[in-house]
């Protein structure tokens, strides 16, 4: 039954596979490789993500690997998650409101030796999703231009990863995964005028390749019901083997004869190194408070886009800048081992600040900020009381001078089953 039931696991997350790509809506997905996504889980998406100091045995933390050491004999922790969103575009005195229902992620962990756990997983890395136009005046006649723009797509990966306790207090673990995806976007020209030319661009690329992450965590207990971990994280940056092209169709609407030319770039796309490390205080096992920092290194990568200087599709620098982002945030459960239910709920809340990936148009893109608040509810039934349904709460801002603001609410629901898989019963 044991195996069973974990090949019905792996099976389930092979399906999940197939529709794990998160939604967007963002004309800002239309830049780099997208929209990035935080990763985060049930259990820290109420804290705004934190997690480089965040060590349970009770929860999945995929972002920093050394956690998975935590994990005891008996369980066996599998974490879905799903969100919707309301976001509101606001651009001079436009306005638009959009709606999204997603994907979040689907994790496991269980032990396999003493100190010794197991994950694997899958998660978005970024997404692809966006459709508007805009339409002009022609100097002073009443001929109009519309320019319409539409992307697709994303990146994701499938992790396996090992975390170990090399002594007391002191782990190590790594993520590897297979990372893959694809991206379309296009960019259309048409006129009212039936006699202009109709031009369509449509860049895309398709990945498949490898992602490689390491983590670190350090427990020092600092009294009989205090301790701090200290936790560290880092990304290898490379190439991902892929060749990103551009085509451009251009329609003579008088003589319906069409011009078509395309460009491709071998190797042109690639993720940064990134490096993170943050603290966690955690008290009676009833309140935990952290703080992360996270640096990405997009600054020193390269991106191909129609140089304007050159009028080619090539490999530009100075596209990307490198990303930092800052977080806090708290869980509080009144007491873990009360009888009453509201004294066994997680209360969490968190907030961070990041700044943009890219530059459009030579100008900084959108800076971030959220804040988050969530909750997890214990389920108890005749025999287990370990699995939570987590439930939070996100307002995101993306803003930059003179560019589109984005306001979202989102809502993020996360079952956590964790199950006595491995104990030994002595009544069947």
């Amino acid at each position: 039954m044991k195996k069973l039931l974990f090949s019905s696991i792996l099976l389930g997350l092979g399906t999940l596979s197939m529709i794990a790509q998160s939604g967007t809506k963002s004309p800002y997905s239309q830049y780099g490789l997208g929209i990035l996504s935080d990763q985060s889980q049930g259990f820290n998406r109420g804290m705004s993500g934190l997690f480089q100091g965040f060590r349970s045995g009770s929860q999945v933390n995929m972002q920093n690997p050394a956690s998975y050491s935590a994990v005891d004999s008996l369980s066996m922790i599998f974490d879905l998650g799903v969100s919707g969103q309301f976001t509101s575009f606001k651009e001079g005195g436009a306005k638009v409101n959009a709606k999204t229902a997603n994907f979040e992620y689907a994790t496991a962990l269980f032990r396999i030796f003493p100190k010794f756990g197991v994950s694997i997983g899958l998660v978005p890395y970024t997404n692809v999703g966006y459709s508007y136009h805009t339409t002009q005046r022609i100097g002073t006649s009443s001929t109009t231009s519309t320019m319409t723009f539409s992307g697709s797509g994303g990146l994701r990966q499938a992790y396996i990863g090992l975390g170990y306790e090399f002594f007391k207090g002191f782990s190590l673990g790594a993520n590897v995964s297979y990372f893959w995806g694809d991206y379309e976007r296009k960019i259309g020209v048409t006129s009212s005028d039936a006699y202009v030319n109709v031009l369509t661009k449509t860049y895309g690329a398709e990945i498949s390749s490898y992602k490689l992450d390491f983590g670190m965590q350090y427990k020092q207990a600092l009294s009989k019901s205090d301790a701090l971990t200290v936790g560290a994280t880092f990304g290898l940056g490379h190439k991902l083997n892929a060749d990103p092209w551009l085509s451009v169709t251009n329609i003579d609407t008088q003589t319906g004869v069409s011009a078509y030319s395309a460009d491709t770039i071998t190797n042109g796309l690639s993720i940064p190194m990134t490096i993170g490390g943050g603290i966690a205080y955690c008290h009676k096992n009833s309140l935990t408070v952290g703080a992360d920092y996270q640096l990405m290194r997009w600054g020193s990568e390269s991106f191909p886009i129609v140089n304007e200087n050159t009028d080619k599709y090539e490999l530009v620098n100075n596209y990307y800048m490198d990303r930092h982002k800052v977080t806090v945030g708290a869980d509080w459960i009144p007491n873990p081992m009360s009888r009453r239910f509201l004294n066994r709920v997680h209360y969490r809340i968190g907030a961070s600040y990041a700044t943009p990936y890219y530059k459009i148009n030579g100008q900084d893109g959108p800076k971030e900020m959220t804040v988050s608040a969530g909750f997890a509810i214990p389920l108890v039934n005749s025999w287990n009381n370990r699995s939570v349904l987590n439930v939070s709460f996100q307002w995101a801002n993306l803003s930059a001078k003179n560019l589109v603001t984005e306001n979202s609410f989102r809502v993020t629901i996360g079952l956590t089953f964790n199950e006595r898989w491995f104990a030994k019963w002595k009544v069947d």
